[in-house]
């Protein structure tokens, strides 16, 4: 199985994006809402090979990012608009910090699944960077696609189940 599209579902139109913007409650509850967004899932990535746990990537010696992955129809939503709503419902300039969540886990990534993803974000990026509308650089990193860990279910739509709503893209 390819995990950068999660089990077949007979859907080969569908993209899948993956973003880690912090501790991701909050990323996959306002990624989930979006017209378009097939599919969510919450994990790690961009750390070492070999299974891995929250315990373990709290620990921050795995050297995983907590990321959210996307199912999407490009035909519904692009993945510019993905980028636009990940640079809002974040800080990228803060290093591996994001509100009151302080490691490696909780940095500013988006790991793209294509050449054309990543051409896409460092664009976006750069944009954002020299738009003059952040009091900071952004540090956000572009990596390759990394091995994606499904999260503890009980972190699967964690706000949803709670009734506590994303926080707005600002």
């Amino acid at each position: 199985m390819d995990d950068r599209n999660g089990p077949s579902n007979g859907a080969s139109s569908l993209e899948t994006a993956m973003f880690g913007a912090g501790c991701f409650w909050g990323v996959e509850e306002t990624f989930r809402k979006l017209e378009g967004v097939v599919k969510t899932e919450v994990g790690y990535a961009g750390g070492r090979p070999g299974e891995t746990s929250y315990r373990a990537v709290c620990t921050g010696e795995t050297g995983h990012a907590e990321v959210t992955r996307i199912q999407f129809d490009p035909k519904r939503v692009s993945f510019e608009t993905l980028l636009d709503v990940f640079w809002q419902c974040h800080d990228p300039t803060t290093r591996d910090r994001q509100g009151p969540d302080i490691g490696h886990q909780y940095r500013s990534v988006i790991f793209a699944c294509s050449d054309d993803q990543e051409g896409t974000a460092k664009d976006s990026r750069k944009h954002l960077d020299t738009s003059g509308r952040l009091p900071r650089s952004v540090v956000t990193q572009i990596c390759e696609w990394s091995e994606f860990h499904r999260a503890e279910d009980y972190h699967q739509r964690y706000l949803e189940r709670r009734g506590q709503p994303a926080r707005p893209p600002s």
